[in-house]
């Protein structure tokens, strides 16, 4: 063979294989989100590169996205944000076709209340709000009213999120945690100032740590991290508020934006596989919204309680909603009054 001839050839086979490589993703999730292997393995199947970052709220999320030329494909929304995404025209209206996967999805997640065609949306992970808590307390906080008692020495926290925080205090007045009523977020500020001096502080995920290491003994959690805690100290326990607490679930969209929509679908696609959505699920310790990887889940996590509550508990559920901007400005002007109290 002429090796002029063989060398351009060589040199071709290369260059092919370069655009190949030069396929590219950009998914912007939440932290602890995924598995070691889940982003490697779609790179190596799919031949392509992935752009993978995290984000601490759904907020931070949204201020990136919100020009429409973010650079990004995939982003991981909370349900509460899918509504407001897709008035603001960020999400790509999704083809069913190219998701066959979405038959793996939980029945209770076919039809969620936020996107009942799944128009723009997929499930990812779902869990709940409630307590976590030191079992050697002497009085079990069963309720949101238990932590408006002085019976911890100020070894509680609530989380550092309005909507949480507002969550549990119109539960414990007996209201809708999506309440919009200007009367009872007056009355939901008043009883988060009224618990102020029974605090140590308002913290996330971060209190983990200190609950496990005994300095926090009552934590107001996500019901994610608080197994997590649970994994690391057989002493904690944690309760689903007598008065009702929040539900909340992330999910995967494209953004309008994509510019790389075949790899997108084939993302969302592959998260839904029973066998990835199990990894992460075991991994990251998480609640999948997918019934055929719950199946390959190991017993104690299938039926953990924590991560999947029982219907007779998820009844006490209720789902965040979006709300309208008077009330979110609303609540955003009482959560400052509550900081600065």
């Amino acid at each position: 063979m002429n090796r002029r001839i063989f060398l351009m050839g060589v040199a071709g086979a290369l260059a092919g294989c370069s655009r190949v490589r030069e396929r590219r993703l950009n998914v912007y999730n939440w932290e602890n989100y995924v598995a070691a292997s889940t982003i490697p393995d779609f790179e190596r199947e799919f031949q392509c590169t992935v752009r993978y970052a995290t984000y601490g709220s759904a907020e931070e999320m949204l201020a990136k996205v919100f020009s429409g030329n973010s650079g990004w494909d995939v982003v991981f929304p909370s349900n509460s944000f899918v509504e407001p995404m897709k008035q603001l025209d960020l999400l790509l209206t999704l083809d069913h076709q190219r998701l066959p996967n979405l038959n793996n999805l939980d029945t209770r997640f076919r039809h969620p209340e936020w996107d009942p065609q799944l128009a723009a949306s997929v499930p990812y992970m779902h869990s709940v709000t409630g307590i976590l808590y030191a079992k050697s307390v002497t009085r079990a906080p069963l309720a949101w009213a238990d932590l408006w008692t002085d019976s911890y020495s100020r070894r509680v926290t609530m989380l550092d999120d309005p909507a949480e925080m507002f969550a549990a205090c119109l539960k414990r007045l007996g209201h809708s945690v999506n309440s919009v009523d200007e009367a009872l977020l007056r009355a939901a500020r008043d009883l988060a100032v009224q618990q102020k001096p029974l605090l140590r502080a308002y913290l996330n995920e971060e209190v983990r740590d200190q609950v496990v290491a005994g300095d926090v003994l009552v934590a107001q959690m996500w019901g994610q991290v608080a197994q997590v805690a649970i994994d690391n100290a057989p002493n904690l326990a944690f309760a689903f508020p007598a008065e009702g607490f929040p539900l909340y679930a992330d999910n995967s969209a494209i953004l309008r934006e994509s510019k790389h929509q075949d790899l997108a679908y084939s993302f969302v696609n592959y998260l839904l596989r029973p066998d990835v959505a199990a990894n992460i699920a075991v991994e990251m310790r998480t609640a999948t919204t997918n019934a055929e990887a719950r199946t390959r889940l190991p017993a104690a996590q299938r039926d953990n309680t924590v991560l999947y509550p029982t219907p007779d508990v998820l009844a006490r559920g209720e789902w965040f909603k979006a709300l309208p901007g008077t009330a979110q400005r609303l609540r955003d002007r009482y959560w400052t009054e509550i900081k600065s109290s």
